[in-house]
């Protein structure tokens, strides 16, 4: 085999530059597999300095069905990234594994892929042969016994990846085709209107804390008697939380309507909103 064809078949199996493989083979006489190795060694030190980077853009991927379903987000630096088909394969593979371990993303990086590597190998070399900052970021899986999965995805690369993705779960022992349909557009409704919780009870304490000393701060330099800034702060905090439980926000497809509202309307009487989860790039 000649030089140039050495080179051919190590830039085919490590995707690194002509010039990189051919020095790589001049370090190892030849040899092919050790090439790779130095290939590799190199690629590692390669990556490490760009994971000092930022990386804000990247894809969302959702795998599963509706009785398992997860999101996992894989962040890039540039959008031209993220449309990369080596990119796009990894970010797929990731994601059905990221779904077989239920979001476990302490164990994430030493899962095998198709290739016989693990996930961690293979981000170094796509680092590597991309020349980017990636990083795998936010992960989650729904498995409810007895509820329905659904998702939505907006601003879809391509297939199963988008820049946002929503994950909706709802539970109900009555299995009605209306509330397939519910499920869907609620799903879109989530990633509309980006609600922090189901119930106003469930938005959490440091959240309500911030908002409050954020609506003293705008009252305090009004002149108006305490009293009735007590009764302004009260008001706007109770809006806050109106606004910002998925219950008693309005509907986006029936603004006069609130989500409460629309849950009635389906007859469904056990039907209950189990969990949501929304998840954007660069949020």
């Amino acid at each position: 085999m000649s030089d140039l064809d050495k080179i051919k078949k190590l830039r085919q199996s490590t995707g690194a530059g002509f010039k990189d493989c051919g020095v790589a083979l001049e370090e190892s006489q030849g040899d092919l597999d050790k090439a790779a190795e130095i290939l590799r060694v190199k690629g590692i030190a390669k990556a490490s300095k760009k994971m000092e980077r930022t990386a804000k853009e990247g894809v969302v991927a959702v795998s599963g069905n509706e009785k398992k379903i997860s999101l996992l987000e894989i962040n890039c630096e540039t959008d031209f990234v993220a449309k990369n088909e080596d990119f796009i394969n990894f970010a797929k593979e990731v994601s059905e594994i990221n779904n077989k371990i239920s979001s476990n993303t302490e164990i994430l990086d030493k899962q095998s892929m198709k290739n016989s590597k693990t996930v961690n190998e293979n981000l170094v070399a796509l680092i590597s042969k991309i020349g980017e900052k990636i990083t795998i970021g936010r992960a989650k899986t729904f498995e409810n016994k007895g509820a329905l999965n659904f998702y939505y995805l907006h601003t879809v690369v391509k297939d199963n990846l988008a820049k946002l993705a929503v994950i909706v779960s709802l539970e109900s022992k009555n299995n009605i085709d209306g509330m397939n349909n519910f499920g869907k557009q609620l799903s879109m409704h989530v990633a509309a209107s980006n609600p922090l919780a189901i119930e106003s009870d469930m938005i959490k304490k440091e959240v309500l804390n911030k908002e409050i000393e954020l609506i003293s701060e705008e009252l305090k330099n009004t002149g108006k008697p305490d009293d009735i800034i007590k009764k302004i702060s009260i008001g706007k905090i109770n809006k806050f939380k109106e606004e910002n439980a998925l219950l008693t926000q309005p509907w986006v497809m029936e603004p006069k309507k609130k989500v409460c509202d629309i849950i009635k309307e389906l007859n469904i009487s056990d039907l209950k909103v189990k969990d949501f989860y929304r998840l954007k790039i660069g949020e």
